[in-house]
């Protein structure tokens, strides 16, 4: 079946996740940091102190995934984003009318939880597990709404807060959750997707549907975060100190900002083709190599010092984005089923806040205490090699695992 029919076919079920995706970006960490100067100048803030509130409010929406995301194993998609887009709507509201620190950290920990957190949770669960056989192929073309998020809504954004200001645009982000996507959204998943004969043969079956706590019991699920979380944390990691990195190397902030847009291209390409890939070799055969992309592009960033260096590095970086985005939706229901497939994501998710969190202030403490950027980015790389080994270890155990119980 070629693209253009798969989507034809299965357009209402594809396009509800992509909005759910595309919509998870109001908590982003791009989209809420569009109003950092604003938020630091109305509360006398320092960059240290509101770093200092977004992580605190970052780690509790992380450490309450793991208990809110098993409501996708519970309800109906449609149920669920009944409960999750309000209360992101009421934390968009609370970035336009907040005045007190407390509603502040209360406000950025609605935006983690049920934007970054809830709507990427429910989209990839639900699209994990309507999908079998074309599995990589479907959640390839729902995680684009977060790189068409990344190229549309700053823009948008900034457009809209220089006419009538930056409280009353988180107004107008409430009113376009409330009145455009929670509607359509919870139309296009109301109608459960019938798995057909043609999904029902992947190339990977789990040899039986695990537990949360069975997973986690799990040593070869620790080794698989060992590499599935680097993607994330070394991104985040690296954009938050974009402006210092730009700084050492002498570069243009603009011509940076513009490399961007290589990444974006580079990430829609390869997660379309890794869809492909998983559907055809599963996502366990793809585990040994994923990560090499991102080690490639930690080198270039570290070692390069030339003006075209930024493109190098973002073309590599898209490459591994686009690798990681679709093959960490597939990966869990191939090895583990789709049963409790919410509840043991939920733990992938929770992690994965709590590292991005953890990872650009883990990098600001070595900085401040002389430890080089540069040896940091590349020590980076070196990390990606290693997890690319214990990946490979853990490919063959997991393919060896399924020809076992089958």
């Amino acid at each position: 079946m070629s693209i253009f029919s798969f989507i034809a076919n299965n357009s209402r079920w594809l396009a509800g996740g992509f909005l759910l995706t595309l919509f998870s970006s109001f908590g982003q960490t791009y989209f809420i940091s569009l109003s950092a100067g604003d938020i630091r100048n109305h509360f006398n803030l320092s960059h240290g102190d509101f770093g200092l509130l977004y992580m605190v409010a970052t780690l509790a929406s992380a450490l309450t995934l793991p208990w809110l995301g098993k409501i996708v194993d519970l309800y109906s998609p449609s149920k669920v984003a009944l409960i999750i887009m309000p209360l992101l709507a009421v934390g968009t509201l609370g970035m336009a009318f907040s005045t007190h620190i407390a509603a502040l950290i209360f406000t950025l920990y609605l935006l983690r939880l049920f934007g970054q957190g809830m709507m990427t949770q429910t989209a990839l669960t639900t699209t994990a597990r309507w999908f079998s056989a074309s599995r990589g192929r479907a959640i390839s073309l729902v995680t684009l709404g977060h790189n068409v998020g990344e190229a549309l809504l700053p823009m948008i954004f900034v457009a809209t807060a220089a006419a009538v200001g930056w409280r009353y645009t988180w107004v107008f982000c409430a009113l376009l959750i409330i009145l455009i996507a929670l509607p359509a959204i919870s139309h296009l998943l109301s109608k459960e997707r019938e798995v057909q004969l043609i999904d029902s043969t992947p190339k990977v079956v789990a040899q039986r549907e695990w537990t949360r706590s069975e997973v986690i019991r799990d040593p070869w699920f620790w080794v698989l975060l060992s590499g599935v979380l680097a993607p994330p944390i070394i991104g985040t990691t690296i954009f938050f100190h974009q402006v210092y990195l730009v700084e050492l190397r002498g570069w243009s902030l603009t011509v940076f900002a513009a490399a961007f847009s290589v990444m974006a291209c580079s990430t829609i390409i390869f997660a379309l083709i890794t869809g492909h890939l998983v559907d055809r070799f599963s996502a366990v055969t793809l585990l040994p190599v994923f990560l090499i992309p991102l080690a490639l592009s930690c080198f270039a960033l570290g070692v390069i010092d030339t003006p075209w260096a930024p493109f190098i590095f973002m073309s590599l970086m898209g490459v591994s984005y686009g690798f990681s985005s679709t093959l960490v939706g597939a990966i869990w229901p191939e090895i583990y089923g789709t049963q409790h497939l919410g509840a043991i994501r939920s733990v992938v998710v929770s992690l994965m806040v709590f590292g991005t969190a953890a990872g650009p202030g883990i990098s600001g403490w070595l900085i401040d205490n002389d430890i080089d950027y540069l040896k940091q980015i590349i020590a980076m790389g070196i990390y990606c090699l290693i997890a690319c080994a214990a990946l490979y270890l853990a490919s063959r155990h997991l393919s060896a695992r399924a020809q076992d119980n089958t």
